[in-house]
């Protein structure tokens, strides 16, 4: 399997199969316990933020389970002090992003009970683009610091990439991921002036020939608009979840707020196959465009065999669940692309 052991597929299908497991679980019981909480009432300024992080906490025992996992397998490196205080910080995040979601619409519904859904409908899409507007400047730095790549002799071989892509950029960022896992990445965010390019720390002791296709790769997502298509996508999946909403709750309430979460959950999971899809589609895009521009085909196939090596990616998963939620090819499907 384009250069893959059989020790190798078995490895990645004993760390990924129990994950696997979880994440079915988790899902339930999310559904679960919202389910319950659709009985509570409470005060229109409370009901998104308690209702949401009660809904959270339940899937605090399977984030707990997955870093002792990765703890189990070489690759968590936080104290559970640390781990515990980001998960603070998500149930708070997602608390005011939930209250800032909710508590507009229930006002407009009060204001407004037959005309409500235009104009929640805009503010939804708005709040899409903000947030990824606004993300890698305050809520990316919540949890990781960003500092301009150090090595000049590989920010300007990296600097070079970008001209040949037809895309400078102003600065190449890395993260101090190293400080919660030994697995390498990259990514793009942001939105016009805040789009920036991320690199991992841990992708820095990765050969330089394989960082200038990392590099190239992701400057291909900016390059084919994929960021910008996506948010399109999201903030038009916003305007019509308020269209289902409208129709399944003529005038949502706070007693709605599980509710609307449970019905967000099930369309997310409804329509996930088809952004799935779309995001692998994307991410072959982007392997074809950091091919065009370096020219390297041999590091781009020794850079997708060493990713896969050491972020243990699952070599081999199961059909329905690839075709539901993977949102990258498989290693094997990455490196026959380029045969």
């Amino acid at each position: 399997m384009s250069g893959f052991t059989d020790h190798q597929i078995e490895q990645a299908r004993r760390y990924h199969r129990p994950r696997y497991v979880v994440l079915v679980l988790d899902v339930a019981v999310s559904v679960l316990v919202l389910a319950a909480l659709t009985q509570v009432s409470l005060p229109l300024l409370l009901a998104p933020a308690v209702i949401g992080t009660v809904g959270a906490l339940a899937g605090l025992p399977f984030a707990w389970w997955r870093y002792r996992h990765d703890a189990a397998w070489g690759f968590a490196r936080q104290s559970r002090r640390t781990w515990a205080v980001d998960q603070a910080k998500s149930l708070g995040i997602g608390a005011v992003l939930l209250s800032l979601a909710l508590v507009p619409l229930f006002l407009l519904v009060r204001a407004f009970p037959h005309g409500w859904p235009w104009p929640a409908a805009a503010g939804a899409a708005l709040l899409v683009f903000l947030l990824g507007f606004l993300a890698p400047l305050v809520l990316e730095p919540v949890f990781n610091r960003f500092e301009p790549l150090a090595d000049e002799a590989l920010s300007a071989r990296l600097h070079a990439v970008a001209e040949r892509a037809g895309v400078p950029v102003r600065e190449i960022l890395v993260a101090d991921a190293s400080r919660r896992t030994t697995k390498t990445n990259a990514y793009v965010s942001g939105i016009g002036r805040t789009r920036r390019v991320v690199l991992w720390d841990t992708l820095l002791a990765t050969p330089t020939d394989q960082i200038a296709v990392v590099l190239a790769h992701e400057l291909g997502h900016r390059v084919r608009r994929h960021v910008a298509l996506l948010t399109l996508l999201a903030m038009a999946g916003a305007a019509g979840f308020v269209v289902v909403l409208r129709l399944l709750r003529p005038q949502p309430a706070p007693r709605d707020t599980a509710f609307i979460l449970v019905l967000g959950l099930v369309l997310e999971l409804a329509t996930l196959p088809l952004g799935s899809a779309l995001a692998r589609h994307f991410e072959r895009v982007a392997d074809r465009f950091s091919i065009d521009v370096t020219g390297d085909r041999a590091a781009y196939r020794a850079l997708h065999y060493e990713l896969a090596r050491a972020n243990l990616s699952d070599l081999r998963p199961p059909k329905w669940l690839y075709y539901w939620m993977f949102t990258h090819p498989t290693p094997p499907e990455r490196l026959s692309d380029v045969r």
